[in-house]
Formats: C-alpha cells, structure tokens, sequence
C-alpha cells in the first residue's frame, strides 16, 4: 500500500503534542485553551483515501444550509434564509433567498450586506417583513416585492417571532421590556474626575442568566405591536409574567393569541402556561385554557371558529409528548385529537379549509409531516426533515411551511449534505436547492450503515448506525468511536453530521445509537430512565458496542468514547463502570447533579421532572445518579471539554471531574472553548474542527500504548487490579 502524507498538523496541535510527549506529563495539569484557529487536517488516520478527497476541518468553513424556509401564500415562491460561514470572521452569517418554486431559480434580497432572518410573507404575498441584525440591536423591515422598496418598521433590541395581522396593517412580536435594576444601599459620593470600579450588580431574579445570552438585564417578555407601514410601536401585554410566541391573530385583527405562565410561582415551577387572548387596543387579557401542563403554539382556523394548540397534562416526569388540542374560539370545548399518536408534535399549521391540519414529529428517528383530520385520522405527507445542527445529527429543529394550495416547503436533510430546500405538491417532493454540490463532489464521505442491535438488559431493539471511513474495506478491522447524544430526550438519524464526517476521514468507525430515554419511540421507551439517569441507557449503549465489534470490522482492542451534554455525562459514566474504552472525551456533562441544579439555566424543570425532590431533600438519591460517585473506578484517560460560558451544564461541573481525575493521577486534559456557550460550542467553524482535533489528538495518543495506572496514585492503581 502506498503511503499516504497527510498535511502538517495547525500550530495547536503541535503544541498539544508536546504537551503530552511523555508519560510523566499526565501527572500534571494541563489546559489547552482553544482559540478560534482552523484546523488544517488531521494524522493517524486509517483511512485508504489520500487526504485531499476526504472531508476535512477547512471544509466546515464552505459548508451552506437552509433554515426557516416560507412560502408564499399562493405557492408559487419561497423565501429562506441561508446560513453560510465567512473565513476571515469565523462565524456564521445569515442571508434570505427568494425561490421560484417551479424553476428553482433563485436570488438573493438585498439587506445591505447585514445578517437576516425571520422572514415572514403578509397575507396578500406582496410584502415580506424579516429582521436584520446589526449592533447588537433587531431592526424590523418590510419590503415590497413588486419593486424592492423597503422600510424600517422598528428598530429594537431581541425581537422575535413576528407575525402579520390578517388585514396585513400591523405585525406583532415578542421582546424583553427593560426594567429598573435593582438597589441595595449606595456607594459613597464620587469625586469628581475619579476612577472608581463599576457599581455592585444585584440581582433578585430567579432566571438571571441563560445560556447563549449571560447575565440578563431585569425584565419580562411580552408582546408588541407596530403597524406594517411604520409608527410607534406598542406593548400590549403587561405584568412581571414572561409571554412566549409564535403569535397568532383573530380573523378580526383586533386580538392576539399567545402562551404565557401567570401563575404566582411561574418562575420555580414551570410546564403550566396557557393561552390567552389579548385585545390589542388595550392589552385587556381573556385565559382560554384551562390545562394541568403547558399549552402553547396557538393556531387559529382560517375560518376562525376553532383554536389548535400543542399540549400535555403534566405527570412530573422526565419527558411527555405534545399532543394537538382543538377548542372552539371562546376556549370551550377543548379536546386531544392525537391522544393515540404516542408520538411528541413540535409544530402544527391549518390547511386553508379548517378541516385539517398540517403536523411535524419524529417517528423512529424518522422525521415527517403528516396532514391530520379533526376525527384525530393521520396520514403521512413527507419524510427526511433536516435536523437543527451541523456538527451532530440531532432530529430536532427541521421546519416547514404551508402555502393556500396544500403546497409545503420543508428544509430536507440527508446523510451526505446539509439541509437543503425541498417542496412537495400533490404528493410529488422537488429538491430546490443543492447548496452543497460544489464543495462535496470531491470529496469521499463516509457512509451511514444500519446496525441492528438488541439490549442486553431486556432485548428491546435499538436503533444504531455506524459511519465507516472513506475507502472502507470491510476486510479490515477499525478502531471504533462510540458517539452518544444529548438531552437524554432527544434522538440521532441518519443526518449529515460535521463531527462524525472528521472522526470518519481520521479513519474510525463511529457508532451511533438511539438508547432508552431518547425520543421519538414513545413515552414509555424515553421515560425507562425515569429516575434512574444514568443507568439502564449503558447497557443498551454497551449492547450497541458489542454489536459493532461483532460485524467484524471493528478491533475491540481500539475502543474510544465521547458524546456531549447527556452524552457526556454518559461518557464520564461509562468510564466509571467500565474500562474497555482507552480514551475518553466527555464534552460539556453534568458530573455532580446538586451542583448542576444549583448553576443551570434549567434549574425550574430538573429538579421536579427528573428527581421530584430537592437535592437537600435527597443528597443520596443526587449522589448515586452523579457520574463524580463513580470517578474513584476511573482508569481511562478522559478529556473535559466544554465552553467557557456554558450556563446549561456550568463550567464548574467539568473543572470538578477535572480535579477529580487529577487527583486521582489518571490522565486528563481541560478543554475551555473560549467565549462559547452550551448551544454554541460549535457554532464558530475554527472552534469546532479544533475541538474535534483536541478530541482525535487525545484519542491517537492511546491508540498505541494504551496507558496503565502503575506509578499514579495508590487508588487508581487498585481500581484498575479490580
């Protein structure tokens, strides 16, 4: 075989790789910072590809992708907003297209060279409002299609979820109002010309950071008005109560149908909103349900007698499925019509003649749009939704759009690119877009197999896949990288993932499964890991490994494991049960959970959803569910990556385990994504090859000398006889 050369590691790397030169660096501390650097390629690799052909870290930087796709009222066209990646910024940036939806062509509509989204068409399909960025502040347009004139409607901070009135003469929103800080005592006077430190900042709020936003200024969600043609913008909800989009118009204009929580304890305990009708002229407030969990996503009938909602009754557990609710228009009434679907809807829209609507869930890891019946019937109209990111295959956040004729424009994924823009008319789908053809058609990916796998635990099936490397042969074994999702409720598919391509291209098979606890197979099967989280999921996730090595192509002496979030509190938990993996990657996990419901930007749901008790309720029952319980069994090498403004799986969790193995003398590394959150982790493209670096780098450095304890402390080194 000829040899292959692969390019010169990124400057980062070399660095790492004298970090790690010796064996006695693992007994002392070490922290790699990543800085936003593209990596150029990786070495090691098994793959029989010359490394040009395959995916590569500089690709991430070319990849395209369409979100939020509209269509116009009368089918004929669509707008969607592209998101592409700018080399010299590093970051993503976003732009909307305008779509013949019968040729394909396609142009760009000019928002002066600054980013977009939102776009939304008015009901007479002759005006498009959308939202541009700029300074930190949303400035809401509106465009006139015929002859591109376009005004500025509002210029605001955080507006979202914009929705026309029927009449087309207003648009609502949702944006955070801006309330007093909060006081306690004074400083004393300042000189004058006198450099003193910023005041105290006090905060009373019990949410006062969320992830992907930091520390909030004091204030409450609620909804805005402004007419479509310019003029003072007004709020027309009140009260120190948060109110959440998409917002939905009566037939008559003169009312607003939103979701919000204004219950006294609204802010602790959360999953009971309900939906109100608001009169826009004076904010007067009607509560048309009356549910025992969360009601939102209000939609209207074009007719205008009936209201469809998302919903469920809350059984304080880990995960319920939304179901359709219908009511008449004063509230009454009010029925489940997919109370057999054991399935969770995540978005619901009205065909023009109000006798059905249109849906989208995940079925099997498998998403669809199905058109319903009022009798609660279901049929199936299309499959292969996109998923919501690049870097992993998650089912969550693909979307669609419903025009007047029954047309729907979707955002569709595949394995072997990014979401693309598809329609489907009378039954018949139609690829738009192939955004990606340029940048892949050189490229070798890897390819997605089905793999069948049964439990060991009680033999229930579980979906997995592997990807194999470009130019697999079968004939070969493989070292092997066990990937796990996040949330725990939540699901992979067989979608294009930037993670899994670069394992793929370094020459691992990375396996992928949908355990116990992940969605889209019913309640049941997600709510198996109800109060016991980690738990039964490793042996599903074992079985999944065990079924790998059994096709033949994977070498069980070459083992690796990483997943992020759940997946990363699963990664710290399966070191700590087993030691078959010879390295580990937990990025961004939950490792002690009272310290984790203590930080979280989740801490209102957690605790009563997956515990039902407080963690100085139940320390012992906190404790044996915390991966940190089980550091003291540790012996695989484990990297901790996470973001250095995570506020959903706080920081201080992964410098715990950190600390922890270094104690211990099992060798460990802390990897601090700068200025990147929990759902940002990836969403700079030089961060997210590095971070893949990081973790391949890690992973070839015990590939061939697998690390022993001997010579680390006395404890690991017992755990490890045992």
């Amino acid at each position: 075989m000829a040899t292959i050369r692969h390019p010169a590691p990124p400057p980062f790397l070399a660095h790492l790789a004298a970090a790690f030169s010796t064996q006695g660096d693992f007994m002392r501390p070490v922290l790699i910072i990543l800085l936003a650097l593209a990596a150029a390629g990786f070495g090691g690799g098994a793959s029989a590809q010359p490394a040009a052909q395959n995916f590569a870290p500089s690709d991430l930087f070319g990849l395209q992708r369409v979100i939020d796709p509209q269509i116009r009222p009368d089918g004929r066209s669509i707008v969607y907003v592209r998101e592409s990646f700018d080399i010299q910024s590093d970051r993503g940036k976003r732009s909307i297209w305008l779509v013949d939806a019968g040729s394909g062509a396609q142009q760009e509509i000019d928002t002066g060279g600054r980013p977009a989204g939102s776009p939304l068409w008015a009901p007479d399909g002759k005006r498009l409002a959308y939202i541009v960025n700029k300074d930190g502040r949303s400035q809401l347009m509106v465009r006139q299609m015929d002859d591109g004139r376009t005004i500025e409607i509002a210029d605001l901070k955080g507006i979202s979820d914009p929705s026309w009135a029927p009449d087309g003469k207003s648009i609502a929103f949702i944006m955070r109002t801006s309330e007093p800080r909060t006081t306690l005592g004074s400083a004393p006077p300042k000189p004058e010309g006198a450099l003193w430190a910023k005041p105290l900042t006090i905060i009373t709020s019990f949410t006062y950071r969320l992830d992907g936003q930091g520390y909030l200024e004091r204030g409450y969600l609620h909804a805005f008005v402004v007419p479509a043609d310019g003029g003072p913008v007004r709020q027309v909800t009140s009260g120190a109560y948060d109110h959440s989009g998409p917002i939905a118009w009566t037939p008559d204009a003169r009312n607003i149908l939103l979701s919000a929580d204004r219950t006294a304890t609204w802010e602790r305990f959360s999953s009971t909103s309900q939906i109100y009708q608001v009169r826009v002229a004076d904010g007067a407030m009607i509560q048309l349900t009356r549910s025992k969990g969360p009601a939102t996503t209000p939609r209207m009938s074009p007719d205008g007698r009936k209201i469809a909602y998302r919903g469920y009754d809350n059984r304080m557990v880990g995960h319920h499925s939304y179901r359709v609710r219908i009511m008449e228009r004063d509230g009454g009434n009010d029925r489940p019509i997919t109370a057999t679907l054991d399935r969770s809807i995540s978005d619901l829209q009205w065909a023009s003649d109000s006798k059905s609507l249109f849906v989208q869930y995940i079925d099997r890891a498998v998403p669809k749009i199905a058109r319903l019946k009022l009798d609660g019937s279901l049929s199936t109209v299309v499959e292969g939704l996109a998923g919501s990111q690049l870097d992993r295959p998650y089912t969550l956040g693909g979307a669609f759009s419903l025009a007047g004729d029954g047309t729907i424009a979707y955002a569709s994924g595949s394995d072997d690119a990014p979401a693309d823009l598809s329609v489907v008319r009378d039954g018949r789908v139609k690829r738009l877009t192939t955004l990606n053809e340029a940048l892949l058609a050189g490229k070798t990916l890897g390819d997605t197999m089905r793999l069948p796998v049964r439990s060991s635990l009680d033999q229930r099936e579980i979906d997995a896949w592997m990807v194999t490397p470009p130019g697999f042969d079968p004939k070969k074994k493989y070292p092997l990288i066990l990937e796990i999702h996040g949330g725990p409720y939540a699901s992979y598919a067989t979608f294009f993932s930037t993670d899994f391509q670069l394992y793929a291209a370094a020459g691992y098979i990375v396996l992928y499964a949908n355990p116990r606890g992940s969605t889209s197979y019913g309640e049941e099967f997600a709510n198996l890991i109800q109060g016991d989280y980690p738990g039964p999921d490793y042996h599903d996730l074992m079985s999944a490994v065990d079924a790998a090595i059994a096709t033949g192509h994977v070498d069980p002496d070459q083992l690796f494991v990483t997943g992020g979030s759940g997946g990363g509190t699963l990664t710290a938990w399966i070191v700590g049960k087993t030691q078959r993996f010879r390295a580990a990657a937990t990025q961004k996990p939950i490792i002690n959970y009272t310290s984790y419901v203590l930080t979280t930007d989740e801490a209102s749901s957690v605790p009563q959803h997956w515990f039902g008790k407080m963690p100085w309720e139940d320390p012992e029952g906190y404790w044996r569910r915390s991966p940190l319980a089980l550091v003291g069994n540790v012996t695989t090498p484990t990297l901790v990556v996470v973001g250095a403004e995570d506020y959903r799986t706080p920081v201080s969790d992964s410098e715990q385990y950190y600390q922890a193995l270094q104690l211990r003398g099992v060798p460990t590394g802390l990897v601090l994504i700068p200025d990147a959150g929990h759902l940002t982790m990836t969403a700079r493209p030089s961060q997210s090859a590095a971070r893949v670096s990081a973790i391949l780098a890690w992973f070839e450095r015990f590939r061939q000398a697998p690390w022993t304890p001997e010579g680390a402390s006395p404890l690991t080194a017992v755990a490890a006889k045992e």
